[in-house]
């Protein structure tokens, strides 16, 4: 079911304050009765959410589960310290004991109070200045036989590229989400929220060997848009992956060149360097960017965004949690680190301007400085160009599993498919190589940037502090020098 763009904000408030029975005039209320002298401000975030999940393995669908979750967080910040309420029950009696709790806390107290659960203005100003998606309910915009069908049509494609596939596991994940924020400023903004992902993992045996891959494609969009070409598609690329496992042989180990693939390679770029600039890391100097403005922290050519103004991309909101809108924000430019991403409650500690990057889980959950869709910007060279570059090394295709200290930027990966490089050609395919190393050495080693930056095909999570939000990743093409690679035989 599709709204008129125009029916973005109506739609929300129609949901989450008429039929509730509050207007503005309670939330500017609720927020006035919380805000003491040495405040130095409050919000409101209230938002409903509906959610899908259809599980299909090996040709039956096992699970189908649906969640509702209705509710408002309200909180009251002085300087580091944070007094928090929330609310599984949205009307003017919760708002008000809900403020009653806030109003109780102590500001002289810890670094921030536990949150409390409790039971049971002037003119508006929409802060929402671009669009990054249609107002779509991904959760009505098809039926559930269609879901279904949708399942069993991925499954038929993957089984029909090889008999030796032997195992399809395919999950359809669909939410659609309506929030509106309010602060002591008396700034009100509402935002519709589609998101929907598909997945599978594609397991193939010969021989006694069993291999596995697994991806997917997602964004703010209806799931209108999981057509059959790009169904087929996705089962090619994963049916080849898990059946090419099965020649793979054994990787090098030692100090190589490696290659990185565009896109979802930029995860080691998320985890390594991203977190590193999220502000509240660098405040509490609990990050290796900290004080280092300015300076060049890694090779020349790099330059790192965080936009989360993208079209359609799974990070991309219309506004952050706390009513900013998104917007790029340049990071390092030309490796010279240049900026962080602000929640506003970073943003007046460090004297900054927030950045639209404010986030959290739920309406249950604190906000904190996050990413959206971050990636590093496009470079000169041609893909191809750049593998005949390297006389010996590894092109890494896909990561998983990685671990990585925001600290000090110490990371480990797994190259879940990699490939030889022979000649400056890409030759045999390999498995068991691990990437380590930390991240701003890494970018330091980087001597060649593809002009093919290009995001993750929209299956990213991202988790923090025990809440986990939707993002992109991404990068080009890129030749790394010297990197470690701990594999399963010595190079």
């Amino acid at each position: 079911m599709f709204l008129a763009a125009h029916d973005h904000d109506s739609a929300a408030r129609a949901h989450l304050l008429d039929a509730n029975g509050i207007d503005t005039g309670h939330l500017a209320r609720t927020l006035a009765r919380v805000m003491t002298p040495r405040r130095d401000f409050a919000d409101l975030y209230l938002q409903s959410r509906v959610g899908e999940n259809w599980v299909l393995e090996n040709g039956v669908v096992q699970r189908v589960s649906q969640s509702f979750d209705d509710g408002f967080g309200l909180r009251a910040v002085t300087g580091e310290r944070t007094a928090f309420a929330y609310s599984e029950q949205i009307d003017a009696d919760a708002l008000g004991r809900a403020a009653d709790v806030v109003v109780s806390m102590n500001d002289e107290g810890a670094s921030a109070c536990a949150p409390k659960r409790i039971g049971s203005a002037r003119g508006d100003r929409d802060t929402s200045v671009h669009a990054c998606y249609a107002p779509v309910d991904p959760t009505r915009d098809i039926s559930a036989r269609h879901k279904v069908d949708l399942l069993h049509r991925l499954e038929h494609y993957v089984r029909a590229f090889d008999p030796c596939i032997v195992g399809v596991y395919a999950t359809l994940q669909i939410s659609f989400e309506r929030i509106a924020v309010m602060n002591t400023d008396e700034r009100l903004a509402f935002d519709v929220r589609p998101l929907t992902m598909l997945y599978v993992r594609v397991v193939a045996a010969r021989g006694g060997r069993t291999e596995a891959a697994a991806g997917g494609f997602g964004g703010r969009y209806g799931a209108d848009r999981f057509d059959d070409d790009r169904l087929r598609a996705l089962a090619e690329r994963l049916g080849r992956s898990a059946v090419m496992k099965l020649e793979a042989g054994a990787a090098p180990s030692g100090e190589l060149t490696v290659v990185l693939a565009s896109g979802w390679p930029g995860i080691l770029l998320h985890e390594a360097v991203g977190h590193g600039l999220e502000a509240d890391f660098i405040h509490r100097r609990a990050s290796v960017f900290s004080g280092r403005v300015g300076e060049q922290v890694t090779a020349r050519g790099i330059t790192i965004v965080d936009d989360g103004s993208m079209h359609e991309q799974r990070g991309s909101l219309n506004l952050d949690d706390e009513g900013t809108p998104t917007r790029e924000t340049t990071l390092i430019e030309d490796g010279v680190l240049c900026g962080a991403m602000h929640d506003l409650k970073s943003a007046r500690l460090m004297g900054c301007a927030p950045t639209g990057n404010g986030r959290r889980q739920s309406f249950s959950s604190l906000p904190m400085p996050r990413m959206t869709n971050t990636y590093m910007k496009s470079g000169q060279h041609d893909p191809q160009e750049i593998v005949e570059s390297v006389k010996q090394g590894l092109f890494v295709q896909d990561l998983s599993d990685g671990q990585v200290d925001t600290v000090s930027g110490q990371f480990v990966f797994n190259a879940s498919l990699a490939y030889l490089i022979e000649n400056g050609r890409i030759t045999r395919p390999v498995v068991g190589a691990t990437l380590i190393g930390n991240g701003l050495e890494t970018l330091r080693r980087v001597s060649m940037i593809g002009n093919d930056a290009a995001l993750d095909p929209g299956v990213a999570n991202c988790g923090k502090s025990g809440q986990s939000v939707p993002v992109c990743v991404g990068q080009p093409t890129l030749r790394v020098d010297g990197v470690t690679v701990g594999g399963t035989h010595a190079n």
